[in-house]
C-alpha cells in the first residue's frame, strides 16, 4: 500500500525554520497500531492523519510515542497541503478532531487556525519546577495538558537549559516556559519529553494557554508571538471569546511516498 507524504514547516516563511510536520492523507483510516508506526518511523514532533468527511475532514496528531488531543502545527502543515498542493477550493476548512472542531482560515498573509482557549489556574512554583527550568520561576499555571512557568527575561528564557529529566517529573505531559519579548509581545519554550520531544520547535497548541495568560497580563487581544527554540517560529496571536486564533505562514519541504504492508 502506497500513502503520500509531505513534510512541512510550520509557523514559518522559509525551508529549514519553523517546525517540520509530516501529513498523510487517507482515503480512510488504518489500524491505530499502523498510524503510530509511520509516525514513529517519521520521528517528528508530529504526523497528522487526515481523511475526508463530507466536505470537511477528519484529523488526528500523533508523535513518535503517542497520540495527542491537539496539535497547532500539524494542523496548519495539513492545511497548507489542502489549499496548497490538494487543491481544496473553499475558503475554509473544518476538522473534525479529539478537540472538537478547528477551523482554519487561507489569507493573505498565510493561515490562521481557530483552536478552543486552555483554560488555567494558578499552581505552586515547587522547588522540582525551578530545578526543571533552571531558574526560580516568577509565576506557575496549569491547563489542560500543559504546566506553564513564567521568568523575568527573554534574554534568561534565551539561555536556559532545563533539566529534561526533571521536566519529565514535573509534568506528565509538557513544561512551558514564557517571558515578555524584547521586540514582540511574549516569548516562549516548549518541552514534551514524556512525549518523545525533548524541546519542540514551535508549538501551535502551548499557545492556546499563552494568548490567554498574556491577553490578561498585557491587556490586549491581539499579539505577536515568537517561539525561540533554535529553528524558532512566528505566531499571531489573537484571543476571541472562548476560542484562540492562531496564525502563520508555512512552506513544503519533501513530497514522496510510503509504502507499508496493508496487513
Amino acid at each position: 500500500m502506497k500513502i503520500s507524504l509531505y513534510q512541512v514547516d510550520a509557523f514559518t516563511n522559509h525551508v529549514f525554520g519553523g517546525n517540520p510536520a509530516a501529513v498523510c492523507p487517507l482515503d480512510k483510516w488504518l489500524p491505530d497500531s499502523t498510524l503510530q508506526k509511520i509516525a514513529a518511523e517519521n520521528n517528528l514532533s508530529e504526523t497528522a492523519f487526515f481523511v475526508p468527511k463530507g466536505d470537511d475532514f477528519e484529523l488526528r496528531w500523533l508523535t513518535p510515542a503517542t497520540e495527542v488531543d491537539l496539535c497547532g502545527h500539524a494542523t496548519l502543515a495539513s492545511s497548507f497541503v489542502l489549499f496548497e498542493i490538494l487543491n481544496y477550493k473553499n475558503k475554509t476548512l473544518t476538522f473534525h478532531t479529539r478537540s472538537g472542531i478547528l477551523t482554519v482560515e487561507k489569507t493573505t498573509e498565510g493561515y490562521t487556525m481557530n483552536l478552543p482557549a486552555n483554560k488555567y489556574q494558578e499552581t505552586e512554583v515547587t522547588p522540582l519546577l525551578s530545578r526543571a527550568v533552571g531558574i526560580k520561576p516568577m509565576k506557575a499555571v496549569i491547563g489542560k495538558n500543559l504546566l506553564m512557568a513564567e521568568i523575568g527575561s527573554e534574554k534568561e528564557l534565551r539561555s536556559l537549559i532545563p533539566e529534561i529529566y526533571t521536566v519529565m517529573q514535573v509534568h506528565p505531559h509538557g513544561l512551558v516556559i514564557t517571558a515578555k519579548g524584547d521586540n514582540v509581545d511574549f516569548v516562549s519554550r516548549s518541552f514534551f519529553p514524556n512525549l518523545g520531544i525533548n524541546e519542540d520547535p514551535v508549538t501551535g497548541a502551548s499557545h492556546t494557554l499563552l494568548t490567554p495568560y498574556w491577553a490578561a497580563k498585557l491587556g490586549k487581544t491581539s499579539m505577536k508571538a515568537k517561539q525561540l527554540s533554535k529553528r524558532g517560529g512566528d505566531l499571531n496571536c489573537s484571543l476571541v471569546g472562548d476560542r484562540v486564533e492562531i496564525g502563520g505562514q508555512a512552506v513544503l519541504y519533501l513530497k514522496g511516498e510510503i509504502e507499508i504492508d496493508p496487513a
